[in-house]
């Protein structure tokens, strides 16, 4: 018997596979079901069903659900935080290596997500567009266009 961990526009409901055995249902079509559960009719219809990620967009008599599955895998993955998202918090970001500040592409106060270009630095005659790690608010920028930095240097402080 299996346990499964449903989710009905976004209120969860735990389920067994003989709660389903316990339900009288007959398919009308590829996309209705006739269900009969303690002796009250449902017309079930399926509007969209995403195998991959066991979602399913369903309608019973007239009313629309939104319906995610969890099976026991997947609740152990989610228990154990393996789905989890996490995004890095910036304090500073340092200059890679030694050169010239070429551009400096942001400003104090700006809010920046990973990935988002700070500045260009030149270095051995190349131009590198240093990129956020992270994300946070700049609160202060050390360089300004034409500066040398070293290695190491703190260049952009964020909070």
């Amino acid at each position: 018997m299996s346990n499964y961990l449903i989710t009905v526009n976004e209120e969860e409901l735990e389920f067994k596979t003989s709660d389903a055995d316990s339900l009288d249902s007959i398919a009308v079509n590829a996309q209705t079901l006739h269900v009969l559960d303690n002796n009250t009719a449902f017309e079930v219809e399926i509007h969209h069903a995403d195998y991959l990620n066991k979602t399913i967009s369903l309608s019973v008599n007239g009313n629309i659900y939104e319906v995610k599955l969890e099976d026991e895998y997947d609740q152990q993955v989610k228990k154990m935080g393996l789905l989890a998202v996490t995004t890095q918090k910036l304090n500073e970001v340092k200059a890679p290596m030694p050169g010239l500040i070429v551009d400096v592409m942001v400003e104090v106060g700006e809010e920046i997500v990973e990935g988002t270009p700070l500045l260009v630095l030149s270095a051995m005659k190349m131009e590198n567009i240093i990129l956020a790690q992270g994300e946070g608010i700049i609160k202060s920028i050390e360089v300004k266009k034409d500066d040398a930095v070293e290695k190491g240097q703190v260049i952009i402080e964020m909070e």
